[in-house]
């Protein structure tokens, strides 16, 4: 499956749980790590939970891959590793302290020696 295509289905899950303020960075020119960075808010640490199950639910039900979840119960922000797609649930005030968003767009690129 084409990174592309697996973060349409993440965006999907993410908006069938009513995530908040989703967002999507390009970042296949400053990282050899993923593709896209996906960020969604909750409104609280249930919904943070309910909202990374979703997305790993999702790409279990379509035999995609394995997802690594990093975050917990009491964590404000959860990780999902789908390789070429990795997805930021955050609850707003971690989301605005962290302002990942800002730190993606503005990282260099992959230089001519592919170093970062």
């Amino acid at each position: 499956m084409q990174a592309e295509q697996l973060k349409d289905i993440v965006i999907n899950a993410l908006e069938d749980v009513k995530a908040q303020d989703i967002s999507v960075i390009d970042v296949t020119d400053r990282t050899s790590v993923t593709d896209y960075m996906v960020l969604a808010s909750g409104t609280s640490s249930r919904h943070l939970r309910s909202v990374a199950e979703s997305v790993v639910q999702d790409i279990k039900e379509r035999g995609i891959r394995d997802a690594s979840v990093e975050g917990g119960a009491t964590s404000d922000w959860i990780l999902v590793d789908l390789g070429d797609v990795v997805v930021h649930v955050m609850m707003p005030a971690a989301r605005e302290f962290y302002d990942l968003e800002r730190l993606w767009r503005d990282a260099p690129g992959l230089g001519a020696a592919g170093s970062e």
